[in-house]
């Protein structure tokens, strides 16, 4: 029997350290391995716990937030219920500003963590460039009051070190037997967090970056509304850089959803959207690696925060019309 003998300080110390998991049902063809980061097993569920801490601990240490002060940021949802709990713990009131556009299950978590959140209304629920700007310029607008701290996460470089974290961890799970690194890009923070101190680990590591194909302003194409969250500002974030991915893949929102179902069935994996994006284009990167390579990507976060899209896309239940048997 194992015996538990450390007492955490808080919530807040059970951030990172997740487990990497090989994909045994949902692979190459060729023998590339496909291993999958699980960033849900973090305490709201998502990695962006860890960017959340970080922005958090170096806005307290140069006192651009003081302890009478408060949190403000826009989100899709996730960096909102990493921010909630942050700043639940430790005691910040804290305004987010969302959309109906993204999932209610966020929005529902933010709240019971204690979030006020302001929602500006979609074009039907689609992800667009404006939509994107619309919520930067809410949040703008309610961190122009006194004692406000404003994490702009499209901005803020506090969080790329955040994700150093997640890199150290997983050149350590593989004994730095990693071949490629791929990511969605949201605000491009983990991306080049991760793979920034992985090519600082061994610069033979290709780091790949994926987008929305309905709106591959990275890839240099049109910006467009798509429907996986997380994901795909519909412009170059402040973030990105050039140099940051050595290549870039594309993935439809219906290929996405259709992944992060197969996972959930065929895996045992529960994750949203985003997560199947990964995938797709891991399993993409396998095939050009071949046989023998070792592929990382990322689980974004569980997928308790899309309970709709998942019974959305689920198979209907099958029937069963013979009779129950007699004793």
């Amino acid at each position: 029997m194992t015996t538990i003998t450390t007492l955490a300080r808080d919530v807040l110390a059970s951030i990172g350290n997740t487990t990497l998991v090989p994909l045994r049902n949902i692979a190459a063809g060729n023998g590339a391995r496909i291993l999958l980061k699980l960033e849900s097993e973090n305490p709201t569920g998502s990695m962006k716990d860890r960017m959340a801490l970080a922005m958090i601990e170096a806005a307290e240490s140069d006192d651009r937030l003081t302890p009478d002060g408060f949190v403000v940021e826009y989100t899709t949802g996730n960096t909102g219920a990493a921010l909630a709990l942050v700043c639940a713990v430790k005691g910040y009131p804290l305004h987010i500003v969302t959309s109906d556009a993204y999932a209610q299950g966020k929005r529902d978590h933010m709240e019971s963590l204690g979030a006020t959140l302001h929602i500006v209304r979609s074009d039907n629920g689609r992800m667009t460039e404006t939509l994107t700007r619309g919520m930067i310029e809410a949040a703008r607008v309610i961190a122009e009051r006194p004692g406000s701290f404003w994490t702009n996460q499209l901005e803020n470089t506090d969080q790329i070190t955040g994700y150093h974290g997640m890199a150290d961890e997983i050149w350590s799970q593989t004994d730095g037997r990693i071949d490629a690194f791929v990511q969605s890009v949201g605000s491009a923070a983990s991306l080049r967090g991760t793979g920034e101190r992985l090519r600082d680990r061994d610069r033979r590591i290709t780091i790949v970056a994926v987008e929305p194909a309905e709106s591959p302003v990275l890839s240099g194409g049109t910006t467009g509304a798509h429907g996986i969250d997380g994901m795909g500002a519909g412009f170059r974030v402040p973030l990105w850089r050039d140099d940051a991915a050595d290549a870039i893949e594309t993935v439809s929102t219906d290929d996405a959803k259709r992944m992060a179902s197969r996972l959930t069935r065929e895996e045992g994996l529960f994750a949203g959207p985003s997560t199947g994006a990964n995938v797709v284009a891991a399993l993409r990167v396998a095939e050009r690696l071949g046989r023998g390579a070792t592929i990382v990507t990322v689980l974004c976060d569980t997928g308790m925060k899309y309970l709709e899209h998942h019974a959305a896309t689920s198979p209907e239940s099958s029937s069963w019309d013979s009779p129950l048997p007699t004793a």
